[in-house]
């Protein structure tokens, strides 16, 4: 089988990609996939760029994507997306009864999913509209590690088979950061987009000056609410504008994040 590593740029993700490279988990990927939003962090990119460079990893890392999160995201705030994608985050409105709720995670799928299924199809020489194989054909690795284990799932496609090498070792997410420093890699960034509505208040604070300001700026402009959607909306789940929010003492979300494809 094809053996694809899903590649989030984050701690897991690097450390399996890493892991492979040095031959403790194999058999080698044939490549990784970076999927885009077009709204990660300055530090994502920057590692990205790093695990692509010279003399890093043995497989290629390829970048796929379905357009620019951000600016289909305030398109659709506009009321410009007539014949558009319009796949949203899970944004936070009120509730009706009186509590936060979050809109339906659309992104996952638009976002990160679909590309790199493009991406695999073509690899294994399907062409548009082409029935896929009934049995695996790729081997899917993501990188959950044993402390998030409730975000495994088996694949809901039949010619793909997905892989969890790090549940496999029983690495937790801090296994995985002693494992880079023993080898003398860099502590990757936390992968996810700019304005992530899963963010810990640790992940805005990690968020550079003008990346925070983007999305203080986009927090306002999703205000009046999208297409088929009722209520101001905010990307932070006190349903304060994010300027306003105190991000000392805020609990972490990102448990509940996207079937492993975002954030490892």
């Amino acid at each position: 089988m094809l053996q694809v590593l899903s590649l989030g740029a984050g701690v897991q993700s690097t450390t399996l990609a890493l892991m492979a490279a040095h031959d403790e988990i194999g058999p080698m990927p044939d490549c990784a996939i970076f999927a885009d939003t077009g709204w990660e962090p300055a530090a994502v990119y920057d590692h990205l760029a790093w695990l692509r460079g010279d003399n890093v990893l043995p497989f290629p890392v390829v970048i796929v994507t379905n357009g620019n999160i951000r600016t289909d995201l305030l398109a659709n705030a506009a009321g410009k997306t007539a014949g558009k994608r319009s796949a949203t985050p899970p944004l936070f409105v009120l509730g009706k009864d009186g509590r936060e709720a979050m809109l339906s995670r659309q992104c996952t799928d638009a976002y990160k999913l679909d590309p790199i299924l493009k991406m695999v199809r073509k690899m294994i020489g399907l062409v548009p509209r082409q029935r896929a194989p009934k049995t695996p054909a790729v081997e899917m690795w993501i990188g959950i590690s044993a402390d998030e284990a409730h975000r495994a799932k088996p694949s809901q496609i039949a010619w793909i088979e997905r892989r969890y090498p790090l549940l496999d070792l029983r690495m937790r997410r801090w296994d995985c950061l002693q494992w880079l420093r023993r080898n003398g890699y860099p502590d990757p960034p936390k992968s996810s987009c700019v304005g992530c509505p899963y963010h810990s208040a640790e992940q805005w604070r990690a968020l550079a000056p003008d990346e925070m300001a983007d999305a203080i700026a986009v927090d306002v402009l999703i205000r009046d609410g999208l297409r088929g959607t009722h209520g101001p909306l905010y990307l932070h789940r006190s349903l304060k504008p994010l300027s306003t929010v105190n991000l000392e003492a805020e609990p972490d979300l990102f448990g509940n994040e996207c079937e492993g494809m975002c954030g490892v």
